[in-house]
């Protein structure tokens, strides 16, 4: 792309206008923290479907030429135009945050097709070394200290730096690698770690695009896009934490779950019948594992037909939620977006009669395969589709569906990917698939929370595999059909906590792995390693070993029950950090480098999380291991199993036989705990345990009806609780708005 020389400069409102020889360019102030660089060579609006609503702000800012230079500042931020577009951004101390890369940049050598023919010969894949021709791209310095995170649930490690990663929503069974360069979501946001600051960038462009941060050159990352405009955010702050809230402003936040959404899930591809979850729900009951629902994969549909009930399997509709239902299980069932190809089926007619399909680009209502068979696909982008689904939505809430999880929305396909100019529009403009495929999930989903908000005016469990910046408002995410592999147990860290960093906090995996089989050892550890992933689910894949724990002999029932019971006592706690990060943006499980950004030891751990800043978690996640080294930070920790007071800022080695997974509290903490139930709703919350460490710490608990928008009209009642260094623990109730605990109790975690 090129600019040539920068001729003027219009400010009007939070917008500069600068003319290049060659090129408009738009930069708009957002707030003092976040500004948007725009390049319209492919259109001339953003029609972002990240960004809702205008969240531009009241800032005050400077503009002005210095040595045929443009400078733009803020109260927070110095940005530097000049010829070329060629961008520099410091921070008010005047420290570089970023700037474009001048120098020269490799150019990719063109593969022979000879060699082509020789490795496509031996079965390998060469789609990678297809020539690529970016209609947008944009290069910037990358110094030698950085590290970089982010990018929703990419495989690999927590620090993305030497990887390369594009985005475009793929249907991956095979086993996921740290070299797999997409799988299922689109979130094109990073944030860098600098010697002398932190800033993230968001790149708002849904056709397919790549990011490279070091891979091909050490001194330079880049981003490209296939087609689209450059539409970027540059996203500043102090701190990592500042970065995200700014993100989680720009692209919305995690709304408040309901409370029993926060316990365990059990599922399977391959409960084929009502007795397969009356079975498993029995099971739960009888060991006494605590469990919310055993959900219903596609088996429960005739034919696998969305919208309808398989009768013949699993007995009249709503009969078996009711009978469950009384044992205190909450249905949740699949649904995804591949409607059946089906004269006389209501779906298939109703699509047909209101034009409501893709289209071939020839006109023709396009036609592939997934589950049901031949199959057409809902034009989500357009409002009135997304209001038809969601009208169709009613007929599983009327049934007494309490959850609804969105499958194959990639979209996926059986024969071949959907061609790139399949016709789909974005709303009441008509483009292509090319555009569309990395937000299709994104608009499923909206459609699935708008019905299910709609028709039962409680806050959505909308679940979903493909996603986009800014789905995070709309449904919480698992990252995808991973494998029982040590390896993809290991990934668990990394990938939760750049889904959390990058806005998706109701996030989790498949515990146990869902494809291949899993062993004893495998489904302890991982369910030791799981206990605080915000989405708590074990699902796993037809054709696998089963892996309830009943399945894997005494001793795994055994830990099982003793972490997600553990996990119910953490709920409170859990719930109080959706609250605030509705607030803030902040995620439930957290890097170490979130909270101790200046801490060596933090930028590249992999193997250990924080859940808020109390709670420090470190997993065994090695086969064989029964100890592990532990990095504690600065400051003073105590053993959740044995109260041992640790002094920080080192590394220990913790004995961690099978059934234990090392914990830390933090000093100075106050966490909340309520008392172990098989489910939630089977009594009242009645009683609360406060788990407390010495040291002076004020903490805030959030108390309300789990379930409604209530909260939103000041139905709820917030606790205050502090305690002095040497002092009794004081009770403050803030507000009182919905109702208060019979009992507060205290519980010492001290030696």
């Amino acid at each position: 792309m090129e600019y040539g020389k920068l001729i003027s400069y219009l400010s009007s409102g939070n917008q500069i206008q600068i003319s290049f020889e060659k090129q408009q360019v738009i930069v708009e102030v957002i707030t003092d923290e976040i500004i948007n660089f725009f390049v319209p060579t492919w259109s001339k609006d953003h029609r972002s479907k990240a960004i809702e609503g205008d969240k531009k702000k009241p800032t005050v800012f400077s503009t002005g030429m210095e040595k045929e230079c443009l400078v733009i500042s803020t109260d927070k931020l110095v940005v530097r135009i000049k010829d070329d577009f060629v961008t520099e951004i410091l921070n008010k101390d005047q420290k570089v945050l970023l700037q474009d890369y001048c120098g020269a940049v490799k150019q990719e050598e063109a593969v022979s097709q000879k060699l082509i023919d020789l490795l496509e010969a031996e079965g390998h894949d060469t789609s990678a070394l297809a020539e690529k021709k970016h209609k947008v791209k944009t290069v910037k310095v990358l110094d030698a200290e950085d590290v970089i995170y982010g990018l929703g649930d990419k495989t690999g490690f927590l620090n993305k730096r030497n990887y390369e990663y594009e985005n475009w929503n793929s249907d991956i069974p095979q086993a996921h690698t740290e070299d797999f360069h997409a799988l299922y979501k689109s979130i094109p946001f990073m944030m860098c770690k600098k010697k002398q600051g932190v800033y993230g960038l968001f790149f708002d462009n849904t056709f397919h695009s790549y990011l490279n941060f070091g891979k091909e050159n050490s001194g330079y990352f880049y981003y490209a896009a296939d087609d689209g405009n450059l539409d970027y955010y540059f996203l500043g702050g102090e701190h990592l934490t500042d970065v995200i809230a700014n993100y989680t402003y720009l692209t919305g936040r995690t709304p408040l779950p309901q409370l029993w959404t926060l316990g365990f899930h059990q599922c399977r591809w391959g409960y084929e019948c009502a007795e397969d979850i009356r079975e498993v729900a029995q099971n739960y009951r009888k060991l006494s594992i605590p469990c919310e629902s055993v959900q219903y994969d596609i088996d429960y549909m005739e034919q696998y037909k969305v919208f309808t009930w398989d009768e013949k399997n699993y007995g009249k509709k709503g009969e078996l939620f009711d009978e469950l239902g009384k044992q205190g299980f909450k249905p949740v069932v699949i649904i995804d977006p591949g409607t059946k190809l089906e004269p006389g089926y209501f779906m298939y007619e109703e699509g047909m009669k209101n034009g409501y399909f893709a289209k071939t680009k020839d006109g023709e209502v396009y036609v592939n395969e997934v589950w049901p068979g031949d199959a057409n696909y809902p034009d989500f982008g357009r409002k009135e589709v997304r209001d038809w689904w969601g009208e169709h939505i009613s007929f599983l809430t009327d049934m007494g569906v309490l959850g609804i999880w969105n499958d194959m929305n990639e979209p996926a396909s059986f024969r071949g990917p959907l061609p790139e100019d399949v016709v789909f529009c974005d709303e009441d403009r008509v483009t292509n698939h090319a555009e569309i495929h990395n937000v299709y999930g994104h608009f499923m989903g909206k459609a699935t929370f708008d019905g299910y908000k709609k028709h039962t005016g409680k806050r959505p469990f909308i679940i979903t595999r493909a996603a986009y910046a800014g789905t995070q408002k709309y449904a919480c995410v698992w990252t995808g059909d991973n494998q029982s592999l040590w390896s993809h147990l290991q990934m668990l860290i990394p990938q939760l906590c750049n889904l959390g960093m990058s806005g998706f906090s109701l996030c989790g995996t498949d515990i146990g792995g869902f494809g291949a089989d899993t062993t004893p050892e495998l489904m302890s550890r991982w369910i030791e390693a799981a206990m605080f992933s915000p989405f708590f689910r074990n699902h796993s894949a037809k054709g696998t070993r089963r892996q309830e724990p009943w399945m894997l002999g005494e001793q795994v029932v055994d830990i099982y029950r003793k972490y997600v019971s553990l996990r119910y006592q953490f709920l409170p706690y859990i719930y109080d950090l959706f609250y605030q990060g509705e607030k803030t943006g902040l995620p439930v499980m957290r890097p170490l480098v979130l909270h101790y950004e200046d801490d060596e030891n933090t930028k590249n751990l992999n193997n250990e999380f924080l859940v808020g800043e109390n709670i420090l978690v470190a997993p065994v996640v090695e086969q064989g291991a029964t100890r592990r080294m532990i990095y504690l930070p600065k400051g003073t920790w105590y053993d959740f199993w044995t109260k041992e007071k640790i002094e920080g800022g080192t590394y220990i080695l913790r004995e961690a036989p099978i059934d234990v997974c090392p914990m830390y509290i933090r000093a100075g903490s106050i966490i909340p705990m309520y008392e172990t139930l098989q489910y939630v709703g089977e009594a009242p919350y009645e009683k609360l345990i406060l788990l407390t460490t010495p040291g002076e710490c004020v903490y805030e608990h959030f108390h309300d009806d789990g379930e409604s928008y209530g909260y939103q009209d000041g139905a709820y009642t917030l606790y205050r609780f502090s305690k002095s260094d040497n002092g009794s623990l004081v009770t403050e109730i803030v507000k009182d708005g919905y109702g208060q605990y019979r009992q507060i109790e205290e519980k010492p975690l001290e030696p």
